[in-house]
This record gives structure tokens, sequence and C-alpha cells, in this order.
């Protein structure tokens, strides 16, 4: 017969949930990421710098040499308002398809069961995002420097506008990791479309000097909406394209996370025998 100073001992519970085992995943991941871009090239970092600030120096000079004065933003100046553009659109275009391979890269951690195909996908936005804001502060405190006014004037429209942005990236790259992990032939196509993209985005070139009915067409495309919203946050007089809809933009993004998130579930066993 047991005392009553027997006592049961109970063993500690090392049992972890499923958000404690996917941050886990996710930190591990970020890390291995960030690395692999680091250690690259030696020259990785300096040329993620450099590549922005080289295209908007084309763009300006080729805006000067060809279009001369003609080419007028009503309520913002032009280089700002190309820098705010190319920024915006980087971040959208980079958080695309920088997963594109993300999959195939990291095949041989999906032995691991806690590793699942949509977990490098989600890591590689997330450093990506990080990498373009941090770039975008860098852009807004140089130009400060040099008495160009980016300081926005609207913060939360602004961080607004670039977090759509970023939304929309991320749905598009959950959307286009699993397809083009399937179809192969895709990843070529997103690259091919990335060009008419940046001209068609009003990043560039401003699509206000376009006739109203082929203009309607053009603000079907959400990456318009997003920039307009986010220029209206830096510049508080600038006359956005008629029909900007921030709410818009986040139809397609919301809706681009779901399909990626069903496709990644849905093709989970083929994606990890690719």
């Amino acid at each position: 017969m047991a005392t009553s100073t027997d006592k049961t001992h109970e063993q500690p519970q090392t049992g972890r949930t499923s958000w404690e085992v996917a941050r886990s995943v996710w930190s591990a991941l970020f890390v291995r990421e960030f690395l692999a871009r680091l250690m690259a090239d030696r020259l990785a970092w300096f040329w993620m710098i450099v590549e922005p600030i080289a295209f908007v120096a084309i763009m300006i000079a080729v805006r000067v040499v060809v279009l001369g004065q003609n080419a007028q933003i009503a309520g913002a100046e032009f280089v700002p308002w190309m820098i705010t553009g190319l920024m915006g659109f980087f971040l959208f275009r980079e958080n695309m398809q920088r997963p594109i391979g993300a999959i195939e890269a990291n095949q041989g951690l999906f032995a691991y069961r806690q590793v699942k195909p949509v977990d490098p996908v989600l890591v590689r936005c997330y450093l990506e995002g990080m990498t373009r804001s941090v770039l975008m502060l860098l852009f807004i405190a140089v130009a400060a420097l040099i008495q160009i006014d980016l300081v926005p004037e609207r913060p939360v429209m602004a961080i607004g506008g670039w977090l759509s942005l970023w939304a929309l990236g991320i749905g598009a790259g959950l959307t286009l990791s699993a397809l083009s992990a399937l179809v192969p032939e895709i990843a070529k196509l997103v690259r091919i479309v990335s060009l008419p993209l940046l001209i068609l985005s009003n990043v560039i070139a401003p699509l206000h000097l376009l006739p109203h009915d082929l203009l309607v067409y053009l603000m079907y495309n959400p990456i318009v909406h997003g920039i307009e919203y986010m220029r209206m946050g830096f510049f508080p007089y600038y006359h956005a394209l008629p029909g900007t809809d921030i709410t818009y933009l986040w139809y397609w993004a919301l809706g681009l996370m779901a399909l990626g998130l069903m496709l990644h579930l849905r093709f989970e066993m083929r994606l990890k025998a690719k």
C-alpha cells in the first residue's frame, strides 16, 4: 500500500506547438537564406544598393535628353516621383520573382517533416521585403543630404502603399513559386513580362499622358494602384490617376495569397518530390 509520502514524478512535456515549430523553421531558413545571399558574391550587397541608384540615374538621363521639359508631373518633382515608383515596383517584382526557385534550392531540407515547401517561399519574401525597406530608408536619408525632398508628408499613407505592394508581391510569389515548380516554363514567362509591367505600371513614364480609353484598361493593373497610393503619401499635392483604389489592390493580394497557399497545400507532396 502506498504511503502518503510517495509522490508521482511526472515527466516534463517537451512537445512544441505547430506555431513554435514553424517559427523555428523560419528562423533557421532565414539565417540560411541571409548567409547564402551575403556569401553569393563579395559585392552582392553593394550591387543591391547600386542597381536602383543606377537605374534611377539612367531614367533621369533619358528623360532629360529625350523628353526635355515636356513630361511634367502634376503635384510632384520628377526625381522623387520616379524614385518612389521604382522602389515600389522593385519591392513587388523581387517578391514575385525571388520565390521562384526557392523550392528547388531547398529541396534537400524537405527530408525533415517539419519543413514544408511554402516555408522557404515565405522566408524569401520576408527577407526581400525587409531588404527593400532598408534600401528605401537609405534613399530617403541620402535624398535629404543632397536636398531632394523625399520625406513622406503622410507617413501612414506612404507606409500603407508600401505594405500593399509588398503584400501583392507575396501573393504573386506564393502562387508563381508553386506553379513554376510544377510547370518550369512559367519561370521564363515571368521574367519576360517583368519589363512590360515596369512600363505599364506608371513607374518611369506618367500614364496620364495616354488617351483616356487606353488608361481605363491600364488601371486593371493592381500595381498602378499601389504605386499611386504610395505617391499620394509622399506628395500631398500629387494628382493621382483617376480611379486609384487601394482596396482593389488588396482584392488581388488576398486572392493571390489564398490561391498560392491552396496550391502549396494541394500539391505539397509533388513539390517535395521535384
